[in-house]
């Protein structure tokens, strides 16, 4: 498919005009009056309240919501799009929103897919898009800092081409996903195990609150010990406790060599544990990514096996020590062509096939979690086992993609063709019994794709007692509730939404 550089990419289009796109949920909306509209165009950002701009903003890459956009629906809309381009904006929209009590809902690329940029309750979508831009590379300390808007794909072409230095950051969404989404929703890119998740590249983060306070959360030096770090604080909330305007982040010099791998395992489980001898072993590959057998024949067309694909890149002499752990742990595997890795390399981004399952009216998902090494075959087993028991499905799988010392991501995916009356029941039933089975052996939630409306239900079943702390943040930070409502299971000040 043809994504818009630079720009948001729409998941699905409507069948229908916009004007008969109705929302979903049957939730309190907040609209926006005229002295509202009045003080937000005084801010000096462009207001929009066309029905076209207001319809297309109301959603993201939520696959059962690309089925609702069939049938003419959308989750959410708000009453007005305002596209900030400072922060001074920024600020000045949240004080208005604020004190006329209007949710406001921040969002750049929209490529989540649990539904966390919706705006549910109406109110203002504050599209990022035009905060948007490298500010400064500090090359002697290998530190960016860009604007939040920044897409993915745009920001890794000019570190590499202006700067000679890389992130290191490749989601699946890199062409449809902004700086700004990966810090909300705790992003990891598929060369992780090299480069850690978004969170561990995080020094800095310029941060709007609910009453337009701008606050900086970094300590100004390396590992600083000055209290909690309160950039964890803000990554992974999903714009719920504050917009994050701009990050600096720790970026590489742009690796001078590459190698790659490829093995075949007997089973799913004997491939985990070659994983995790390696990573026990000091080695981290950029890119050490496990495939059943299913997923094995479905992405490379091999059979009887479990493919391992390994890639890793930087100075010669470490990624030459890497790839001879590598390949002795994996010593008792069959070695398969490398080509696997190209093949790989040539497809990683492409989610065409998404679109064409939906208008199939194939139910369709992924489901990302994590667990300690010790938990991951048993999740393994039992998420495969529980998901199949619901009744309609056609197909469970999974990949492990992203690799730790203490444990892994286990990506599974799920197919069904239920008739269309019991299609969201048949969804909210794989999720449930996916995810029950996951928290039942000790696993996160979610690895990277964030928590959104479509996980909610289980967030305080996740963070058990911890839960408390997360609800006394939002009530200290957002008291009057107006920042992304109804996501991350926190109270919702404008109404619970019935879902599922």
């Amino acid at each position: 498919m043809e994504t818009n550089r630079g720009a948001p990419t729409p998941a699905i289009a409507f069948d229908a005009p916009p004007e008969s796109i109705d929302r979903r949920f049957s939730v309190q909306v907040v609209d926006v009056d005229s002295e509202v509209l009045e003080q937000l165009r005084a801010t000096g950002a462009p207001v929009v309240t066309d029905v076209a701009d207001t319809v297309e903003t109301g959603r993201d890459w939520w696959p059962l919501a690309m089925a609702w956009a069939l049938d003419g629906t959308e989750p959410g809309r708000a009453a007005a799009v305002v596209r900030p381009s400072s922060v001074d904006q920024v600020a000045a929209v949240l004080r208005v929103c604020d004190a006329a009590r209007v949710p406001v809902t921040a969002a750049a690329g929209r490529s989540g897919v649990c539904g966390a940029s919706v705006p549910l309750h109406g109110g203002v979508l504050l599209d990022m898009c035009d905060m948007a831009g490298i500010v400064d590379v500090d090359d002697a300390s290998l530190l960016l800092q860009v604007r939040a808007g920044t897409f993915g794909d745009v920001l890794e072409d000019d570190l590499r081409s202006k700067y000679s230095v890389t992130l290191g950051h490749w989601p699946q969404s890199v062409q449809l996903s902004t700086v700004g989404g990966w810090l909300a929703c705790r992003g990891a890119g598929q060369y992780s195990t090299r480069y850690g998740k978004i969170e561990d590249m995080v020094v800095d983060l310029e941060v709007v609150l609910a009453d337009g306070r701008v606050v900086h959360t970094g300590t100004g030096g390396p590992r600083a010990a000055v209290g909690p770090d309160l950039n964890q604080v803000f990554v992974g909330s999903e714009g719920t406790l504050g917009v994050i305007t701009s990050a600096t982040l720790r970026v590489h010099p742009v690796p001078p060599a590459e190698r790659r791998a490829a093995f075949g395992f007997s089973s799913f489980v004997e491939g985990l544990d070659a994983c995790r001898r390696i990573l026990r072993r000091g080695a981290t590959p950029a890119v050490l990514r496990l495939y059943d057998e299913a997923e094995t024949q479905r992405n490379f067309e091999v059979t009887d096996t479990c493919a391992l694909i390994v890639l890793d890149e930087g100075e010669p002499a470490l990624i030459d020590a890497v790839m001879s752990v590598v390949s002795e742990e994996c010593a008792s595997a069959t070695g398969l062509d490398e080509a696997l890795v190209e093949r790989w390399l040539g497809h990683r981004n492409d989610v065409s096939a998404l679109e064409a399952l939906i208008r199939r009216e194939i139910v369709v998902d992924t489901i990302e979690i994590a667990g300690k090494w010790a938990a991951l075959g048993p999740i393994y087993d039992d998420v495969r086992a529980a998901v199949s028991a619901v009744e309609h499905t056609l197909v469970v799988s999974a990949h492990q993609s992203h690799a730790y010392s203490d444990g892994a991501c286990l990506y599974f995916t799920f197919a069904g063709r239920p008739p269309e009356s019991e299609r969201d029941a048949f969804y909210v039933g794989v999720w449930d019994a996916a995810t029950r089975t996951v928290l039942r052996h000790g696993g996160a939630l979610s690895h990277h794709h964030g928590v959104g409306l479509n996980r909610s239900r289980f967030v305080r079943e996740a963070l058990g007692p911890a839960f408390d702390v997360l609800v006394a943040m939002k009530d200290a930070l957002d008291p009057n509730g107006i920042l992304n409502p109804g996501k991350l299971g926190l109270p919702d000040p404008f109404g619970e939404v019935a879902w599922p």
